[in-house]
């Protein structure tokens, strides 16, 4: 499993899992080609991405991290997770968030594998497709 610079042809090959599909419909092309030149990554094993990833500076002391999963990288998960939580831990930021589906009990897993911290438990109408959402944190 290598980690790669993102580059918007991972997003479109990405089979992304059901619970984050309804993405898809809100995001333009615009917004993803502009994740290349960000702090956005892919990691791929054998010419197929399985996640694409990445952060957005809020100001300073603030970032949101963010990822989009695919549906088959359930074997090469411990993997992502050990990658994900490095390049969390190597982030210079003071404070860091991540929104996880409300319902998605898959992600608030992971979030806590990450490190982070449930700040707020449901978020209504957060989700960009108006469904809720909880909020993670970090502080570094």
């Amino acid at each position: 499993m290598i980690v790669i610079p993102f580059r918007a042809e991972h997003y479109v090959a990405l089979d992304v899992q059901p619970s984050q599909e309804y993405v898809r419909d809100y995001i333009s092309e615009e917004v993803v080609k502009g994740l290349e030149t960000q702090n956005s990554f892919t990691c791929m094993e054998a010419d197929k991405a399985l996640a694409c990833f990445g952060w957005t500076q809020v100001y300073p002391t603030r970032a949101v991290v963010w990822a989009l999963i695919s549906a088959s990288a359930g074997p090469h998960f411990v993997g992502m997770t050990r990658i994900a939580k490095r390049l969390v831990d190597g982030l210079a930021f003071r404070r860091l968030e991540m929104e996880v589906d409300y319902e998605f009990e898959q992600g608030h897993r992971w979030a806590k594998m990450l490190g982070f911290t449930l700040e707020v438990e449901r978020l209504r109408g957060a989700r960009i497709d108006g469904g809720d959402n909880s909020i993670y944190v970090r502080f570094q």
